[in-house]
């Protein structure tokens, strides 16, 4: 939940995990199946930017070194959450809006309530989205190396 703009590369068809599993970056495919969609996301994305910007927000946390080296960076679209809250949150003690990007908790709702919606009888959670693209994987001949790889990324 916690990817920002620049992390997704389209002309590498990857997704870059910051800090991952090991505190490792990790690089992961972007299914060509959700590249139209997620640039239709960014640019919508991008006019909510736009507009926070325009109302004096419009800026995001970095991390304190990124911040010191980037001054004036957490404006900058590149650095904006993919997955931004609706609304901004404000910081009692500064006074300052920003967005931050949306809580794992409502994604594992949602991913429980489809669950339901789709009529499936079985223990199913996020987490077993990371068992059936294993399998996935092993079905269409990916050695077991490749695979605990780009399982590594997803922790």
């Amino acid at each position: 939940m916690s990817l920002r703009i620049l992390d997704l590369d389209f002309d590498r068809n990857e997704i870059i995990v910051r800090h991952g599993k090991g505190d490792k970056d990790r690089h992961i495919m972007i299914p060509r199946t959700l590249i139209c969609e997620l640039k239709s996301h960014i640019e919508n994305l991008r006019k909510i930017h736009k507009e926070d910007l325009k109302a004096g927000f419009g800026s995001v946390k970095l991390p304190q070194a990124l911040s010191d080296k980037y001054q004036g960076g957490s404006k900058e679209f590149k650095w904006q959450w993919l997955f931004p809250q609706k609304n901004r949150w404000k910081n009692i003690q500064t006074g300052e809006e920003d967005r931050w990007h949306l809580d794992e908790s409502l994604m594992q709702r949602a991913v429980k309530q489809a669950i339901l919606e789709a009529g499936i009888n079985k223990n199913a959670s996020c987490h077993t989205f990371r068992h059936s693209f294993a399998t996935h994987l092993l079905e269409n001949g990916y050695d077991i190396r490749t695979i605990q790889e780009l399982l590594a990324t997803a922790m």
